[in-house]
């Protein structure tokens, strides 16, 4: 081959470690700090928000192990993206890459940040709210931050996330041990009558779990990079396993602890809710557990950096996006003008938006499109099963999480229908319209290939390979 035609690689650089990391350490983030309260607001009881977490586990680790079923058949980078592109249509693809960008991955960029930025300023603000603004610029600095290093080195990417993740769990770990010692100490009044005033309909159940499933949102992100992991028919069952399984016995502990030590009233209360339980505990070191919350948005932040640069980098690639976006820097070997583009939009979500809304947006969209990847793994288990796989599941499960992704969607929407749903749905069909004139005609290449080789030469970057 030419030198000038030869393409950059992604180095297979993520190992068992790695990989563990950086599903946990993106699961375990803002969500376990910001969420609980949402949740037993949602259903009423501690009782019931103990189920609904448990629940949520559960459905994470069904989900998560199809996915890895998908991600031994196709060995390719891109998650969700790439399922749908092989196993249903490109028009369905499109539509998920461009909610994806436009929406879903800055909304959880965005969420995360603001997550960490309410932690972050939590500790001089002890008797008030603290100011909007100061909240948001922050969240835009930790995303500037961050972005700056997922597009000098991977190792230090990796580096970064696997120092959080041990943060956040010994954080943790310190909730767990104090929710203990106060169990043993026979505070367990707020556990009587567990079940008293749960909410049983359809929506406030949804709600419900929108807000749990945000805090384990992150258990996909090795499917996004599978191009860039050690022997993944291996290392990916095995960091899935140990991940989701650590995650969810420590959210399940967590909120046992929060319930010790807190009333439901003081819990449903709380805008920081580690803070909350810290002053309740430790007294005037309350402010450690906002250091910690926001040490773990920070590592959890970078987790979705890492993952969520290389959902655009693959759809480019596959001429979904610009070309510029499947390129990777000729010296670093990172997909900066993909990192480029999430940072700039997550800037842009980040403006108006407030956590909660965020939160059930993002979880409404992501579960509409986990539909239809599970919808593509029972396709190619019936019609392909001759394609070889390392590792398989039942059929049943690919179905059970199915009907689960479905309810999951329409429960909103049936019990309590609001116009913002509606909004949200225009929205990813809407990519179907931008996709016959622009990718399906490809309109105005001229211009787009101007401005891509402008990018190029000022990026200092180069087409990759898809073939490793």
């Amino acid at each position: 081959m030419d030198d000038k035609k030869k393409k950059l690689n992604l180095k297979r650089e993520v190992g068992l470690l790695g990989a563990v990391s950086l599903i946990a350490g993106t699961m375990i983030g803002a969500g376990i700090f910001m969420t609980p309260q949402t949740v037993l607001y949602s259903i009423g009881s501690p009782g019931a928000s103990l189920v609904v977490w448990a629940a949520c586990g559960l459905l994470v680790i069904m989900v998560s192990f199809c996915y890895v079923e998908l991600g031994t058949v196709i060995r390719e980078s891109g998650g969700e993206y790439i399922y749908i592109l092989r196993t249903s249509s490109p028009v369905l693809a499109f539509m998920l890459i461009f909610s994806s960008v436009i929406f879903v991955r800055p909304a959880g960029v965005a969420g995360m940040a603001l997550g960490f930025a309410q932690y972050v300023v939590a500790p001089f603000y002890p008797d008030c709210p603290p100011p909007i603004l100061l909240v948001k610029c922050m969240a835009a600095a930790s995303i500037l931050a961050l972005a700056i290093v997922n597009c000098l080195n991977v190792r230090l990417s990796m580096s970064v996330q696997v120092f959080f993740m041990v943060a956040k769990v010994l954080a943790l770990a310190v909730i767990v041990i104090g929710g203990v010692v106060m169990l043993i100490r026979g505070h367990t009044e707020n556990f009587e009558d567990s079940f008293e005033n749960t909410n049983v309909g359809i929506n406030p159940i949804g709600i419900a779990f929108y807000q749990g499933l945000w805090s384990y949102d992150g258990w996909n992100n090795l499917n996004y990079v599978t191009e860039e992991l050690k022997r993944p028919e291996v290392n990916l069952p095995r960091a899935v396993i140990i991940a989701i399984s650590l995650v969810t016995g420590l959210y399940l502990l967590v909120n046992v602890s929060y319930l010790t030590v807190m009333t439901p009233k003081e819990l449903m209360s709380s805008s920081a809710v580690a803070v909350t339980w810290g002053n309740k505990v430790f007294g005037s070191w309350g402010w450690i557990m906002s250091v910690a919350a926001a040490l773990s948005a920070f590592g959890s932040l970078n987790g979705t950096f890492f993952s969520g640069g290389r959902v655009s980098f693959v759809a480019a690639r596959e001429g979904h996006l610009p070309d510029i976006l499947a390129m990777a820097h000729v010296h670093r070997l990172t997909p900066s003008p993909a990192l480029i583009v999430t940072t700039i939009i997550s800037l842009l979500v980040l403006i108006p938006g407030d956590f909660q809304s965020i939160v059930n947006y993002f979880s409404f969209t992501a579960w509409f499109f986990y539909g239809i990847t599970l919808s593509g793994l029972i396709y190619l288990k019936i019609k392909k099963p001759e394609l070889p796989r390392p590792y398989r599941v039942p059929i049943i499960l690919p179905i059970l999480v199915l009907l689960a992704a479905i309810c999951l969607v329409l429960a909103p929407i049936i019990d309590d229908p609001q116009i913002e749903y509606l909004y949200v749905t225009l929205f990813i069909f809407s990519g179907a319209i931008i996709y016959i004139p622009f990718i399906h005609y490809k309109l105005c290449p001229k211009l787009l290939t101007k401005l891509t080789v402008f990018l190029q030469l000022f990026l200092e970057v180069a087409p990759a390979d898809k073939n490793l």
